[in-house]
């Protein structure tokens, strides 16, 4: 039996922050309360935060075909200094997670080095080509959480109507990436002045409503379980909630990039702020952010990608999208409640309980009987970011010099300490 006293209890279930108690059995969390603690080995959490811990839904780990940019290990590493007890990872690796063979090579991959919790998803077509839907149903079977071709947007609307009509016969979640194929290829950011000084290929910011208003008809058309991996413009939200309130099963998750950062920080063809979607206007940023804070936008994720030194030391135009945030994810998001935009509570809904609810699983929460899954950080401890201090192979995060508030002070998994801050 452990007890965490004197501690910050944060809720996403109830949405309260109050000084409490919490007391596991097991790998179980037993009970909580705000008076005098029961008797037991208690840990004292001096006033700090205890919160579930974070469920991140997108990440990519290179394994099968890259893992010298990042292995189980070392995401695991990441993940649980980040105070990340539940990686959903993406099947974007090379070879595709399209086979129950794939997946069960991943499986164990993750079960025998990872110290976090991991959950796949699985390819919705073969290769991610968008030609031919995989087995669904054998795929699920093998322990598939969910189905995408993540930024391969699958263009041909017949093989997306029939891989979204036989996931719903399935009752399997679809993921997508709400962007015109068209108008983004080769796009390096978003179009306005700042991209046409720079001179750098632009995408307007209605190819991503395009492409969320076809996947809608589609989803109204099938009546699929559905998420939208990241909405990121303000154009695409007043359609979001009308799906929303005609009670269409989506659902939308926006990176941790394009709630903090915005279009100007690419600065001088800086490539770590090189992402995709590109980063968005200052006005579109704020409006993901009160979406968070509404509601609308159900999901706070990482979109962890890793890239090597060689792929991003190139040219704008040229450099791979991506960037690396497990370890990021918790301190960027404090800086939107330290700017009183969100509370911790909504913070906590969007990376930990959202997520886990989405996909059926029993963490996110402090209740009795969940998962003692848990994180506590001190949410004012500043520090200044050094990106070879990550855990991660790669270390292309944007946010390398950057004055940050928030540090993990430990992570647990199961009840079982994998991290001391």
């Amino acid at each position: 039996m452990t007890i965490f006293t004197n501690a910050r209890l944060i809720d996403p279930e109830a949405l309260t922050d109050e000084i409490g108690w919490l007391r596991l059995e097991g790998s179980a969390i037993a009970e909580r309360g705000t008076g005098a603690p029961p008797w037991g080995d208690s840990i004292d959490c001096a006033g700090k935060c205890l919160a579930p811990g974070i469920v991140d839904l997108g990440v990519k780990v290179s394994e099968p075909g890259e893992r010298h940019k990042e292995s189980f290990a070392s995401a695991g590493r990441a993940a649980a200094a980040g105070g990340v007890t539940t990686m959903i990872t993406r099947p974007d690796t090379q070879s595709a997670i399209d086979t129950p063979e794939v997946l069960e090579f991943v499986q164990r991959r993750a079960a025998s080095d990872a110290m976090v919790r991991v959950r796949h998803m699985a390819a919705l077509t073969k290769g991610r080509e968008g030609r031919e839907m995989v087995e669904i149903g054998f795929l699920m079977d093998a322990g598939a959480v969910a189905f995408t071709d993540c930024d391969h947007v699958v263009e041909n609307t017949k093989v997306l109507q029939r891989a979204l009509t036989y996931a719903r016969s399935c009752g399997a979640l679809v993921i997508g990436h709400p962007q015109d194929p068209g108008l983004s290829q080769g796009a390096a950011a978003t179009s306005g002045k700042f991209a046409a000084l720079r001179g750098l290929p632009a995408v307007s910011p209605m190819a991503e409503r395009m492409g969320l208003d076809r996947d809608l008809a589609l989803i109204e058309m099938t009546g699929a379980r559905y998420h939208f991996d990241q909405i990121t413009t303000a154009r695409a939200l007043s359609a979001l909630e009308r799906a929303k309130a005609k009670g269409l099963d989506v659902t939308a998750g926006v990176s941790i990039h394009h709630l903090t950062l915005n279009e100007l920080d690419v600065g001088d063809y800086r490539t770590f702020f090189k992402v995709k979607p590109p980063l968005r206007s200052e006005e579109d940023r704020l409006a993901m952010v009160a979406a968070v804070g509404s509601g609308l936008i159900d999901i706070i994720c990482s979109m962890h990608t890793p890239q090597d030194e060689e792929s991003k030391r190139l040219p704008f135009e040229e450099a791979a999208s991506g960037a690396v945030a497990l370890e990021t994810l918790l301190p960027a998001a404090l800086r939107l409640y330290h700017a009183g935009q969100l509370s911790l509570p909504q913070l906590f809904r969007a990376m930990a309980l959202n997520p886990a609810s989405r996909l059926g699983l029993d963490s996110g929460r402090l209740a009795e009987g969940a998962p003692a899954d848990l994180v506590l950080f001190d949410p004012d401890a500043p520090f200044v970011l050094d990106r070879f201090t990550l855990r991660s192979k790669s270390k292309n995060t944007p946010f390398d010099g950057a004055r940050l508030q928030g540090k993990v002070k430990g992570t647990w998994v199961g009840g079982e300490r994998v991290f001391e801050g």
